[in-house]
């Protein structure tokens, strides 16, 4: 019986991680539940064993990448302000650009969790918010509250320069709007100072 109930758990885990990517590579309206369970190895019928519609699935996959994302960040930046411009280097990377299926749910499906139900947009806030937190604990240690909202600014300022970035067809344009980006961003966290940025080692 244990058995089962972890083998049920590794496969809804799977058909997430599944939708995770093919809905940042196709967009959610369009990746159907056929095309998600076939990229998991699984038939349409065992799809309501683990969720109660799409819209379950894309809350539940919204609030994993997030969550991901936020650990991943947590496991390789270093802590502190030192960390936050190994944030942005990151984020703003010519390799974050290009690996839109395993990189970041805001930057491939902002436009589309806009227009989402109500528990999609719950997630993504909740989600959101645990990001932005995670970058304002790095800023003021001693108050990340007060300092909340300049780090969802930051983050949107990343989300849209790397959206515009993969928009163009001009990569050293594209390549320019992420350089920019990595400065705007670093000025808005007060990261960077006159003669230049901060290198972080």
């Amino acid at each position: 019986m244990r058995y089962r109930k972890e083998h049920k758990q590794a496969t809804r885990q799977r058909i997430i991680e599944t939708a995770g990517r093919r809905f940042k590579e196709d967009g959610i309206d369009g990746s159907g539940i056929t095309a998600l369970m076939k990229d998991a190895g699984l038939t349409n019928g065992a799809f309501y064993t683990h969720f109660t519609s799409k819209d379950d699935l894309v809350a539940t996959t919204i609030a994993d990448q997030l969550q991901a994302q936020n650990a991943s960040i947590v496991a390789h930046a270093q802590p502190g302000r030192a960390g936050l411009e190994q944030i942005v280097r990151w984020y703003l990377s010519p390799w974050h650009r290009d690996s839109r299926d395993v990189g970041c749910p805001s930057a491939a499906l902002l436009d589309e969790i806009g227009r989402c139900a109500h528990p999609t947009k719950q997630a993504y806030t909740e989600g959101v918010l645990a990001v932005a937190d995670g970058i304002a604990a790095r800023l003021a240690p001693g108050d990340p509250l007060s300092v909340r909202p300049m780090a969802l600014s930051s983050y949107a300022m990343m989300a849209g320069t790397l959206q515009l970035s993969r928009a163009l067809a001009d990569p050293q344009l594209a390549d320019q709007v992420l350089d920019q980006g990595i400065h705007n961003a670093l000025a808005l966290l007060g990261i960077e100072h006159e003669g230049g940025t901060r290198t972080v080692h």
